[in-house]
């Protein structure tokens, strides 16, 4: 460790510090952390193996390249804590750095760090939950936010608590190894896994076992890019699995085309909605146990050819467009060493149809007499007690376990019935509820510009704003999602929404001020397609009477009582969207 820029008196009490952590470090059965100089290069390194590559090839390596080619990230517990020994942040590409071990540094927006948990499927236990909440207290802010991953965030961390934060998440049996940076994000899975009547399969042993697999292969980090991996069981609840890089949703094969019939996941590569693409089809059917195998597949061929010059061009879906699929499959069965199995679209039997709420409200569960709760958490986010509050719920009423869903609620599952009024009540003395009007239900927002540097308005608040203005002027009776996202990283997958808002930054006179690009149409499974741009730059203040505007035209206007949004829009032109806008909003 460079000891330049502290007096002998922190340099001693850096050594102490150190001593103190490595001791706990044993005591939790976690790895030392290295000192001094890095590591001699592993050949079996696949990251160290494309970089060269690339630099043979004559390319340059972007400044992210070369600071993850100095020293794995992974092995960067001593800087860290360092700096918290000193109170001082990261600076340079050490803040991207610290991203892999799931510590965001999010200045400008908040002086102070961000730390993103890995949850599998979203699946947690009441003592976790309450473990989260006392971290939030003791540590950070005092409250999470659940994400559109399914996972939780903690905020507020000031430049002394990293360490803490990090070995009281491995005490209770969660990390944020991975969570960020150039890593495999959170493994995303159907939240009503295991209990859904009409699910297809149970997802929860596949995303558990796709992430142990990348904590335990330390070849999976430092990969081009972020990478997302999601499953579909195929039940009421939608995880928008084509959001994603790897797209595994459950499907049913008839007999009589080539394979043995059964239940199989429909693999789908590429998606990323940010950048207008969702997962492409591939023909390609996976069996449930060769989903780890598969998933190692496609990443290692991804770590070894993705774009590491360009960082606009180097997630999944550029690799696939400079190869082709045909390429990219042959090249993944190389890496397997067996051939993929491939189905006609025939062979696939219909998926069961999704709840587009169905992650709200009370639903009975496969298991006779019971019951799950999906609670309505105001655009995402829960203060410690609330969150302490669902962690007694689940344990006194259910099983313990609390499910998050990328719809930024939870569940709670496995409530008796006659148990079940004692938990609505116990609900609703949190100051929650699990009922939510068709706009509520499906309100989405990212963090916003309080705790993101990149985001251009401050979306949370304007989500609430919008949903209580509308929900005074109108009441609508088929759900929609509406979906607002800070900034063109799409957090909150505005493309994917009836009605996606992309804050942008309005010229008014000589002022800049907060705005949203307004998009309509979108939708995700069944109902894919991209929302369009119907009218850009709308000042934060215009935009509730203009939704309220398109919403009354819906209402009004549809072909019958059985039209959706997606489909009233999908038959207008965007200038005709504009002018009922227009138009509407005189008479709304």
């Amino acid at each position: 460790m460079d000891d330049a820029g502290f007096s002998a008196e922190q340099q001693e009490y850096l050594k102490g510090f150190m001593v103190g952590v490595e001791a706990r470090r044993g005591a939790l059965g976690l790895p030392a952390a290295p000192m001094g100089e890095a590591a001699p290069h592993d050949p079996n390194d696949l990251q160290r193996a494309a970089q060269d590559r690339t630099v043979a090839a004559g390319g340059k390596l972007t400044p992210e390249e070369e600071a993850k080619r100095k020293k794995h990230p992974l092995d960067r517990f001593d800087e860290i804590s360092a700096h918290a020994a000193a109170g001082t942040f990261p600076k340079g590409t050490d803040i991207f750095l610290t991203k892999f071990n799931g510590m965001f540094y999010v200045a400008p927006a908040q002086n102070a760090y961000m730390c993103r948990l890995r949850i599998p499927g979203g699946v947690l236990s009441s003592h976790q939950l309450r473990g989260v909440a006392a971290i939030a207290d003791d540590l950070a802010g005092g409250y999470a936010d659940i994400t559109t991953r399914a996972n939780l965030q903690l905020r507020e961390i000031p430049a002394a608590n990293p360490p803490e934060v990090l070995l009281r998440l491995a005490e209770i049996g969660l990390t944020s190894r991975g969570a960020g940076a150039d890593n495999i994000r959170n493994v995303t899975g159907s939240p009503t896994a295991g209990i859904d009547p009409q699910e297809l399969i149970d997802t929860r042993p596949h995303t558990r076992a796709v992430h142990h697999f990348i904590l335990y292969h330390r070849e999976l980090y430092g990969l081009p890019r972020k990478f997302n991996i999601a499953f579909d069981g195929g039940g009421r609840v939608a995880v928008l699995e084509d959001t994603n890089d790897i797209a595994l949703a459950a499907v049913q094969v008839a007999d009589g085309f080539g394979v043995a019939p059964g239940v199989y996941y429909r693999l789908g590569l590429g998606g990323i909605t940010g950048h207008r693409d969702f997962a492409r089809e591939t023909g390609v059917i996976v069996a449930p146990d060769d989903a780890v195998r598969v998933c190692n597949a496609i990443v290692r061929v991804f770590i070894a050819n993705g774009d590491r010059t360009d960082r606009t061009k180097a997630r999944l879906k550029y690799l696939l467009d400079r190869w082709g699929l045909p390429k990219f499959l042959e090249a993944m069965e190389q890496e397997l060493g067996s051939p993929l199995m491939r189905v006609d679209a025939d062979a696939l039997l219909p998926r069961p149809p999704i709840d587009k709420h169905g992650h709200i409200g009370v639903h009975e569960q496969k298991q006779p007499g019971l019951r799950y709760v999906g609670v309505a958490c105001p655009v995402g986010r829960l203060s410690s007690k609330r969150l302490r509050g669902i962690a007694d719920i689940a344990e006194r009423f259910g099983s313990g376990t609390i499910r998050l869903t990328v719809w930024q609620n939870c569940l709670i599952s496995d409530i008796p019935e006659d148990l079940l009024n004692d938990a609505l009540a116990a609900i609703e003395a949190l100051g929650l509820d699990w009922r939510a009007t068709p706009i509520r239900g499906g309100l989405v927002a990212c963090t916003g510009n309080v705790g993101c540097k990149f985001s251009a308005s401050d979306t949370k608040r304007d989500a609430a704003m919008l949903a209580d203005f509308l929900e005074r002027h109108i009441e609508i009776d088929h759900p929609i999602n509406i979906h607002l996202t800070g900034c063109h990283h799409s957090c909150a997958q505005h493309y994917a929404a009836d009605i996606g808002l992309l804050a942008t930054k309005v010229e008014v006179g000589e002022d800049m001020v907060e705005g949203y690009d307004l998009l309509l149409g979108g939708g995700a499974g069944p109902d894919q397609q991209l929302g369009r741009l119907i009218q850009p730059k709308v000042i934060t203040d215009d935009l509730p009477p203009m939704v309220l505007a398109l919403l009354a035209a819906w209402q009004k206007r549809r072909s019958g009582p059985e039209e959706t949004f997606q489909a009233f829009t999908t038959r207008h032109s965007e200038a005709e969207l504009a002018a009922l806008a227009t138009r509407e909003t005189v008479e709304a």
